[in-house]
């Protein structure tokens, strides 16, 4: 599998170059559809880390300027990490194909609103950044909380080579249990296709940090969940979980 990663902050910059015409830009629209998605569409994880000195200044000017890049693109969802990364924001974009994004990329090059407004303010705030193209798994669907005002957890797991024809059916038992009785929403559960490979991501949603780790304590006494994690972890290298506060204007709250 290709590394698709932006470990620097050149790709970035490059946007401050001049770039060829752009295709007409997507509409800032966000719907969270309740049905599987097509195959084409994917969705690209972004993680940014921010100067420790910067980070509150980061999140006021894209508070204020976020406008400027959804006007190009979908977002899905923009969240600041307090547990699991410090000074760090992860954020979901939608694509329906690679020429969409592309286009996007391309579109954001020509928009000198984004450029002088926002890029060339918050690339000297960051120290680095990451992305990765992911694909909902075939069994999972994204969808909206119950209701706005809770905590997201992002849980991401490193599985051993072999792919989902090895542990996929372990993984989907192991998140299945822990959604259907209600240890957690699932918000959605995904699959890189650019990254690292054999990594697939649940998240997840509680109503507070504290509810989380109320049910997490029930969960591990449900000899479902038990049996179900015991035979999806001889597949797992490693795992990271993240626990998230969306931000004001992420769609997803």
């Amino acid at each position: 599998m290709l590394k698709f990663r932006s470990s620097s902050l050149r790709s970035a910059v490059r946007l401050l170059s001049p770039a060829a015409p752009a295709a007409p830009a997507a509409q800032p629209r966000v719907c969270l559809s309740t049905v599987p998605q097509e195959h084409r569409t994917f969705y690209e994880f972004r993680t940014y880390c921010i100067r420790p000195d910067q980070n509150a200044a980061f999140l006021k000017l894209t508070n204020e300027k976020i406008h400027l890049r959804t006007a190009h693109s979908e977002l899905i969802g923009y969240w600041s990490i307090e547990y699991g990364g410090l000074n760090k924001v992860f954020h979901i974009w939608k694509y329906d194909s690679y020429s969409q994004r592309a286009a996007v990329r391309a579109a954001l090059a020509q928009d000198l609103s984004w450029i002088s407004e926002y890029l060339s303010k918050a690339i000297p705030m960051l120290t680095s950044q990451d992305n990765e193209v992911t694909y909902v798994v075939p069994w999972s669907r994204l969808q909206s909380p119950p209701q706005e005002g809770g905590v997201y957890e992002l849980v991401s797991f490193l599985m051993k080579p072999g792919g989902p024809a090895r542990w996929g059916k372990a993984f989907q038992a192991a998140v299945s249990t822990h959604d259907a009785p209600g240890y957690g929403k699932l918000v959605g559960a995904f699959h890189n296709e650019f990254g690292l490979q054999n990594r697939v991501h649940a998240l997840w949603w509680f109503e507070s940090a504290d509810q989380r780790a109320e049910i997490r304590h029930k969960a591990h006494t449900d000899a479902r969940v038990v049996a179900a994690v015991r035979d999806s972890v001889v597949h797992l290298d490693s795992q990271e979980n993240k626990l998230m506060f969306p931000c004001p204007f992420s769609p997803l709250k």
